[in-house]
């Protein structure tokens, strides 16, 4: 399988707002932060999963690790509504990540 890039994964997010734009509350700054809300509560989930399993259970049992890829996708479509919202693009987070890499790369 090729992989799945932040713009992929930002239009797939786009098109799922438009789909609902009559139901969910519009993309904006304002909604970010709701957003970013949802988010946490999804990485509680997965969280939860590790928490109740084990970390070496819930990769290894089939049934657990579907639950597991299922949550981490729900957190990164709300990750990609927030970069929605606040009108962040891939080029911009890629140019921020690989700078924050190399300090880090430094760091200790």
């Amino acid at each position: 399988m090729e992989d799945f890039t932040v713009n992929e994964m930002l239009e797939l997010q786009r098109k799922l707002q438009e789909r609902y734009k009559d139901r969910w509350a519009p993309i904006s700054p304002e909604t970010g932060k709701n957003q970013l809300l949802w988010m946490v509560g999804e990485i509680g989930e997965v969280i939860d999963i590790v928490k109740k399993n084990g970390g070496q259970k819930s990769v290894e049992d089939t049934e657990l690790r579907t639950h597991l890829v299922e949550e981490l996708a729900d957190v990164l479509m709300y990750y990609n509504d927030v970069l929605l919202c606040y009108g962040i693009t891939a080029d911009e987070l890629k140019k921020a990540y690989i700078e924050k890499h190399e300090r880090n790369m430094k760091r200790w």
